[in-house]
């Protein structure tokens, strides 16, 4: 385990396209060589950013763009497949509201970001996407750590017109994920504050899912979303 460096673990790069848009491209390359849990990685880790300039804006909105292809994605499978058509009427409103919502992200962010826009990486979801309960546990994880994101990342970015659209997008993430508390029966605000989470945080998150994968799935589609955004 000594020599265990970052590259080792970090499957389709992107834990390490977060600790750029973190820390910059040259200290997040660094960190990426050094071995896991050595002095020189926590050190880095532990010292701020030298300047606030690396906290890149379009590092922020390009791992928000890839998480938020995630969730499209997610909710569009689900309704293709027929796990959606297959629910409740009023947990079928949810579910397609709160996907047409992520695909009007999706483009949204790409208008934004413009030639800088990645393409959406290839999604494997593992049967989360298959059965009612477990595409209802998935989505309000998904919710959740949605809004502690943007609560994270939104008060790093240095552009104050798209820190107020970021904060839009805020509000309305908190309400789906107050909606799809309250389908489970949980309670939709369970605590007075949320923990807000930083991009390693997130992105280390979403690669133990192994949802993002290097090749497309074959899957038979039975129809398109009701709703596009």
């Amino acid at each position: 385990m000594t020599g265990l460096t970052l590259a080792d673990v970090d499957r389709d790069d992107a834990l390490s396209e977060g600790l750029a848009g973190l820390y910059g491209t040259t200290r997040a390359g660094f960190l990426r060589a050094s071995a896991l849990g050595g002095a020189a990685m926590l050190g880095s880790l532990l010292t701020p950013a030298p300047a606030a300039a690396e906290l890149s804006d379009v590092g922020i909105l390009r791992f928000g763009l890839r998480f938020e292809y995630l969730q499209a994605a997610f909710y569009t499978e689900a309704e293709q497949i027929g796990t959606i058509g297959r629910m409740t009427a009023r947990k079928q409103q949810w579910a397609r509201v709160l996907g047409a919502h992520e695909r009007a992200h999706v483009r949204i962010i790409r208008q934004v970001l413009g030639p800088k826009a990645e393409a959406s990486p290839f999604f494997d979801f593992r049967g989360a996407s298959e059965s009612d309960a477990a595409f209802t546990r998935t989505a309000v994880a998904m919710e959740d750590l949605t809004v502690a994101l943007l609560s994270g990342v939104t008060p790093a970015v240095q552009d104050r017109r798209l820190t107020a659209a970021l904060f839009s997008l805020l509000t309305v993430e908190a309400r789906h994920a107050s909606w799809a508390r309250h389908i489970v029966g949980t309670t939709p605000a369970a605590q007075a504050f949320d923990d807000p989470r930083a991009v390693p945080d997130v992105a280390s998150i979403i690669d133990d899912t192994h949802f993002i994968v290097k090749r497309p799935q074959t899957r038979r589609r039975r129809h398109s979303p009701r709703f596009t955004g």
